[in-house]
């Protein structure tokens, strides 16, 4: 009986339950990809016209990436008190649209729809704040495919709750808007006291490549799997039974992975464990009080150079700077200065953060990168629609399989960049960055098939951003405050694409529509038929042929070459820090 309780602590504490569990919070956090669906019934039931839903859509943007509230609270709360406000935020928020648009409460303003809206979709960001900061404290040796893998269900998530709703098949559309407000809130409130750092091993384990590999294999085939059903439901009428056995399959594909730490639990000794532990737990370094730190001596421009040094160097050469400091500061020819400002690697809080150069190249060149994604993801269908292409909704999915392996392989590749070669994970950054300047290019050129091989490119690397950039950022930044450092870069996303596609793409679109508008209004004039004109109801001219975004691509492809360039500063910047964090698991 003693030793069953002993293996139920053990399986609960282990660090890949966390993990799993993280996955599965993912697999249902990214509800702001189902608006596409819910949109619609939104519109019919309240008449709202196009431009009203595209204010909701503006606010399911913002709830989306403006996580700064949540990074905040991560900091105060209990990680299980961060989740269970996200999921009441969900609940909520959703709960009370879905009881607008079936009638059971009295229609409210669109700008209150717009708030309950962005506080439903905001819930997201209290779940991807938790499930990073759990998993990277976890895992610290293995940042960049954690990242990877949790983002990339996070992507997937709306693919995962469509073919849930697939399989409710309710004649209400409606029910949509509630499986979004009772699904992602019960999974969460199940999962809440799962899902926290643990104690204990949190170094490389021989076991943790296996591990990793099994969860590769998954997504891989769930992956694969998602994108053949949607082929098939979206081509062939099949029925209930078959649609039951698929999502049954999709079941089993995201349970297989707490296969790992079940074993982990009952196949491998205890005591191995709890000795290895004991050897890989790093001694906590006691600090003396009457230390004197002199800031003024390690500030960043010196940065480069102690970071070089061994740790023995470097303290010899503290102490020799020290005790001329003394000398002089009791002459009264300096004054001393008892704090000193973190470098890069050690923990930054925020406002330290917001004042080096690092974390504005990398908050520059995630606005540029995903922003020029985002714009591609937005204008999709109309893309596809001024291409000549009846159905975009192949693209829509296409580009969502694409982005979640984007994510997966993004955090699989700069890890072995990091890992292997001792080398700054940007360089991952920049490579990403530099695929989607080619499929940029491709939607501009318009060639023949190039919607497909964009869509590809411009997915690929667009996920690739989000496993990097989080897993970078804890490195250079630290784990501290890890919560608030995100978030805060996350506020790139909204504002890329407020510009990139609210601005740019919208406005130039416009404009070659309003220029093939007036060119149809001279031919009609000049055949003086004016039935066409009473029989032409379109409310806005619409544009046709690679010329409608021939320029956004253009622009878009040039601010991703920028931040090729800008990754590649950080690059430098950083090959000092990389070779210290990673250059040691070389020897």
């Amino acid at each position: 009986m003693i030793k069953v309780k002993d293996l139920m602590i053990t399986f609960l504490n282990n660090r890949w339950l966390v993990f799993v569990a993280a996955m599965w919070i993912q697999s249902c956090a990214g509800v702001g990809y189902l608006f596409g669906s819910i949109s619609p019934v939104i519109k019919s039931s309240l008449n709202y016209n196009q431009k009203q839903v595209a204010r909701l859509g503006v606010a399911k943007d913002l709830g989306d990436s403006v996580g700064f509230l949540a990074g905040s609270m991560s900091e105060i709360l209990p990680l299980w008190a961060l989740l269970l406000v996200g999921a009441l935020q969900n609940f909520v928020g959703y709960g009370w649209v879905w009881l607008v648009v079936t009638g059971k409460a009295p229609v409210l303003p669109l700008w209150v729809m717009c708030l309950l809206i962005f506080i439903g979709t905001n819930g997201e960001t209290y779940f991807n704040t938790v499930a990073l900061v759990s998993c990277v404290q976890n895992f610290p040796k293995s940042r960049g495919p954690v990242v990877g893998i949790l983002k990339g269900f996070a992507g997937l998530s709306g693919a995962i709750l469509t073919q849930i709703y697939t399989l409710i098949n309710s004649p209400d559309k409606a029910s949509l808007i509630f499986m979004v407000a009772v699904g992602p809130s019960m999974v969460v409130i199940a999962l809440m006291f799962i899902v926290r750092p643990v104690a204990g091993h949190r170094q490389l384990r021989l076991s943790d490549a296996s591990s990793f590999s099994l969860i590769y294999c998954v997504c891989l085939i769930l992956a694969a799997y998602l994108m053949g059903v949607m082929l098939v439901e979206d081509l062939i009428d099949i029925n209930r039974t078959i649609v039951q056995i698929l999502t049954a399959i999709l079941f089993v594909l995201l349970v297989v992975p707490i296969g790992i730490p079940l074993w982990l639990t009952f196949s491998v000794d205890p005591r191995s464990s709890e000795q290895e532990t004991l050897l890989s737990e790093p001694k906590n370094k006691e600090h003396d009080p009457h230390e004197i730190i002199f800031s003024e001596v390690e500030d960043e421009h010196s940065s480069s150079e102690t970071d070089s040094l061994t740790a023995l160097e470097r303290k010899k050469r503290l102490l020799r700077l020290q005790s001329k400091l003394c000398q002089a500061a009791a002459e009264g020819a300096v004054r001393i200065k008892r704090t000193r400002r973190p470098h890069r690697g050690e923990d930054f809080d925020l406002t330290q953060a917001l004042v080096k150069a690092d974390f504005w190249l990398l908050f520059w060149t995630l606005l540029l990168g995903s922003g020029s994604g985002l714009t591609v993801i937005d204008n999709l269908g109309q893309m596809s629609e001024s291409l000549g292409y009846e159905n975009s909704h192949i693209f829509v999915s296409m580009i969502s399989i694409w982005n979640f392996l984007g994510r997966v392989g993004g955090g699989y590749f700069s890890e072995i960049v990091v890992r292997d070669y001792a080398y700054p994970r940007p360089v991952a950054l920049a490579i990403a960055q530099g695929v989607m300047a080619i499929g940029h290019l491709l939607f501009a050129l318009g060639w023949p098939g190039a919607m497909y091989m964009g869509t590809l490119l411009i997915g690929l690397g667009y996920g690739a951003h989000w496993a990097i950039i989080p897993a970078t950022a804890s490195e250079l930044f630290g784990l501290k405050k890890f919560g608030a450092l995100y978030n805060f870069l996350t506020l790139a996303n909204p504002a890329g694409s407020l510009v990139f596609s609210g601005v740019i793409a919208s406005n130039i679109y416009d404009s070659e529509a309003e220029k093939q508008a007036q060119q149809h209004n001279q031919i009609i004039t000049h055949s003086a038929s004016f039935l066409t004109k009473l029989l032409d109801t379109d409310d806005a001219p619409k544009c046709t042929g690679s010329v409608c975004f021939f320029t956004t691509y253009m622009i878009m492809s040039g601010l991703c070459v920028i931040a090729v360039i800008l990754s590649l500063i950080l690059v430098g910047r950083t090959k000092v820090v990389y070779q210290h964090l990673y250059g040691k698991n070389r020897t």
